[in-house]
């Protein structure tokens, strides 16, 4: 059985890394796909193999900090498919372990537009949707950056907690009307652009002594997106091979 069949799914930032590996995982179990990027060749690339595959997904080019693209994008779905079952907030950017004397203002509002506002305005977006539908399923991308202060520089720990903190909000604030919203905390997760780095750095502060691949997140991301987890909202779950359990 299709644990997805026939959910309408936004992912963005899914041209690349743990994203694509999401769209993939969705596809698999059945999903129709969105996938939403700033590079829109990569995007193409990814809604072509998902077809190749028997699935329906479409590309969709979007700057999230633009408001205008993301009522474009929120507009192209509604007019492909009518729903809106699963609004995956994957896109995100980091700030290289910068310290809060070294980070500028620049610096600052640009990861809180990408991290934070742009996961806002996109939840605001879809909700009137989903609360017509008494139905949806909003899952936010944070970091372990959120649950502790020693996985990013300034400005991303920030972020990321700011991510937990409104999943919660939202949690509280639409269950009530049939919306779950949860969020993902990953660890440190081996993607084309983190694998050469990872090369050089020592696994033993990771209880399980290894770090993770994007199917791990994916595979917890179609659970939070699937009625298995009806009864599961305002949960911040950590995927980090037990790192923030020592």
């Amino acid at each position: 059985m299709l644990r997805l069949k026939d959910k309408v799914c936004i992912i963005t930032g899914s041209a690349s890394g743990m994203g694509e590996a999401e769209a993939f995982a969705f596809a698999k179990q059945g999903a129709k796909l969105i996938i939403a990027d700033q590079n829109l060749e990569l995007a193409e690339t990814v809604a072509n193999q998902i077809r190749s595959l028997g699935n329906e997904a479409f590309a969709f080019q979007v700057d999230v900090t633009n408001i205008i693209q993301l009522e474009a994008l929120i507009d192209f779905t509604i007019g492909k498919f009518d729903r809106i079952d699963v609004l995956l907030n994957n896109a995100g950017i980091f700030d290289k372990y910068t310290n809060s004397l070294e980070t500028t203002e620049y610096l600052w509002d640009k990861i809180f537009d990408i991290n934070v506002k742009a996961i806002f305005r996109l939840s605001n977006l879809v909700l009137p949707h989903m609360i017509q539908q008494k139905s949806g399923a909003i899952i936010n991308v944070g970091s372990i950056a959120g649950l502790v202060a020693k996985m990013g520089g300034a400005s991303y720990t920030a972020s990321k907690h700011a991510v937990l903190g409104y999943t919660k909000h939202l949690a509280a604030e639409y269950g009530q009307l049939g919306i779950k919203i949860n969020a993902i905390c990953p660890g440190t997760i081996k993607t084309p652009m983190t694998a050469k780095m990872l090369e050089t750095r020592p696994t033993d502060k990771i209880p399980l002594d290894r770090f993770g691949d994007t199917s791990e997140v994916a595979d917890l991301a179609v659970f939070l997106a699937s009625d298995e987890s009806k009864f599961m909202s305002g949960a911040c779950i950590a995927v980090d091979g037990g790192f923030t359990a020592v």
